[in-house]
């Protein structure tokens, strides 16, 4: 996925794991299931680490595994780029599954479409197996809480 130059990180993938740890601790319940890989300009790698606590009969990661895993991306890229405000929120999330994704990792790469004072619009694209193939595919919107204002 190509970087965007004019889209500048104020986080890195550290920053951006311990932040959740701290504020959505339920998360991943001090294990490595959801985590940010990778932060560059304009988007983000999230992974979800899948075992069987995530799978479905046929041996399939749930989608709604998979549908969090992509809201993730979106809450990683947010927080990353807008700043480390946990207070930000999903307003919409669509996704289309493609195709079966086993237990194992599973990369969200999410690229930033739009970000505005108020509205971050990006898409993801969750890759899985020895052939890297999009398992599915997801669009969504966060609001970005406004900053405070100086008094004075």
């Amino acid at each position: 996925m190509p970087a965007q130059d004019t889209l500048q990180p104020v986080l890195d993938a550290a920053e951006v794991n311990e932040l959740m740890n701290t504020a959505y601790p339920q998360l991943n319940g001090g294990e490595p299931l959801y985590v940010t890989t990778e932060v560059f300009p304009g988007g983000c790698t999230v992974r979800l680490n899948a075992d069987e606590r995530h799978l479905r009969p046929g041996n399939t990661v749930s989608g709604p595994s998979l549908f969090t895993l992509a809201d993730i991306g979106g809450y990683a890229c947010v927080l990353s780029h807008a700043g480390p405000d946990a207070l930000s929120v999903t307003v919409n999330l669509n996704i289309n599954f493609m195709r079966k994704a086993e237990a194992g990792p599973v990369d969200c790469h999410c690229r930033i479409l739009k970000l505005g004072r108020s509205l971050m619009v990006f898409d993801a694209d969750l890759v899985a197996g020895p052939d890297r193939h999009t398992v599915a595919h997801a669009t969504g919107t966060y609001s970005i809480p406004p900053k405070p204002r100086n008094k004075g």
